[in-house]
């Protein structure tokens, strides 16, 4: 059995959501409350969350941020519009995906199995989850990224986007193969979203030397992960 966890203080909404998801063969379990959504959470343990950002008690960023700390399950954001895109993006929150109310409850779903295919693929990559290139270390298992031993601190998207990368040097991504390796086919953002998450990691990456690799920009193009000959 496959749980999702619904978490938003609106009835309507968690009931409509609950319907569609039981069509898609997964089995609600609806929060009222961030309190209750990460009491549910650790319960349940759950294929994939859907977090409301403004409810009660805890909001939908610090219940997503709680959940990165001990887990890599997929969280999607449901956002009113004029929030800031930044931060729904997940860049600094881990989160894998956002919706802008109003919205369709088939989009969601779209989302929904978007994201489980991912996660899908990452537990189906074969022999083991560990990429080493130079000074960088990868293990997709732990979600963890080392720079000359120094462990980074990456959000859960950010380590994914390296993953990706790393595991195929030098060869040129557009922007568009990124949005659909990273975010999903059903993904209906822009390259904007690969332009700034782009230049938030490679910010963070930047404060450890790596001379030997680096994620060069292809103008017109996309992003590389480039190795030194």
């Amino acid at each position: 059995m496959q749980y999702i966890l619904i978490a938003d203080d609106n009835e309507d909404i968690t009931d409509i959501l609950s319907n569609y998801a039981t069509k898609e063969g997964l089995e609600p379990v609806v929060a009222k409350d961030g309190e209750e959504a990460l009491l549910f959470f650790e319960k349940y343990n759950p294929s994939v969350v859907l977090l409301d950002v403004m409810m009660p008690k805890e909001d939908g960023y610090t219940v997503c941020r709680k959940i990165r700390t001990k887990s890599s399950v997929p969280v999607i954001l449901i956002t009113a519009r004029g929030e800031d895109f930044e931060k729904i993006m997940g860049l600094d929150i881990g989160a894998d995906d956002y919706i802008v109310k109003p919205f369709s409850p088939s989009e969601v779903m779209a989302r929904v199995r978007a994201v489980l295919r991912r996660m899908s693929k990452v537990e189906d990559t074969p022999t083991g989850n560990i990429a080493v290139v130079g000074n960088l270390k990868i293990n997709l298992d732990e979600y963890s990224l080392y720079i000359d031993g120094n462990k980074m601190s990456l959000t859960k998207k950010e380590i994914e986007t390296m993953w990706t990368l790393a595991n195929n040097p030098n060869k040129v991504f557009t922007r568009d193969n990124l949005l659909d390796s990273l975010w999903g086919f059903d993904y209906f953002g822009d390259s904007r979203t690969v332009d700034s998450h782009i230049k938030r990691l490679r910010a963070k990456l930047d404060k450890v030397e790596h001379p030997l690799w680096d994620i060069k920009t292809i103008w017109g193009v996309g992003y590389k992960f480039e190795t030194a000959e």
